[in-house]
């Protein structure tokens, strides 16, 4: 897999969210022109991009703004298990200060923090925009 892509409405305020995880901004631009239109298939894309790098340097992250043309939105409050990609996991160190630092970002748990077993420390985390994303610290 080389990315996955995630369309936000406030592109500074998602890049904030996901630095605070540990993703490296690796670039921006703006994206327009006939060639985007045909890969995305809509007419007169221009859209603000910002890559991010996750700290292991194995994957990474699009964020897209999308300035024209206009989206038909989306519900920032469905539930987990709406239809579509619903959340991207990111393996943690010290899953408590994470989500303190998350929280100063105004992310809210979506359940609640679980220990799974002896293996793993998990929770749903809604960020910016209804994103959700899930938390595993792996223990021992």
């Amino acid at each position: 897999m080389d990315h996955v892509g995630i369309v936000v409405d406030d592109l500074a305020v998602a890049v904030a969210f996901f630095a605070e995880l540990g993703l490296e901004l690796v670039g921006e631009a703006t994206v327009e022109g006939r060639a985007v239109d045909r890969v995305v298939g809509l007419d007169g894309v221009r859209s603000d991009v910002a890559m991010m790098r996750t700290p292991d340097g194995h994957s990474r992250l699009e964020l897209c703004k999308f300035h024209t043309p206009p989206s038909r939105g989306g519900d920032p409050a469905a539930p987990a298990n709406a239809l579509g990609i619903r959340h991207v996991t990111f393996a943690v160190d010290g899953i408590d200060d994470v989500l303190d630092r998350l929280r100063a970002h105004g992310a809210e748990l979506v359940g609640e923090l679980e220990q799974v077993g002896n293996s793993y420390r998990l929770c749903y985390v809604r960020g910016p925009e209804g994103i959700i994303i899930e938390l595993a610290e792996q223990m021992g």
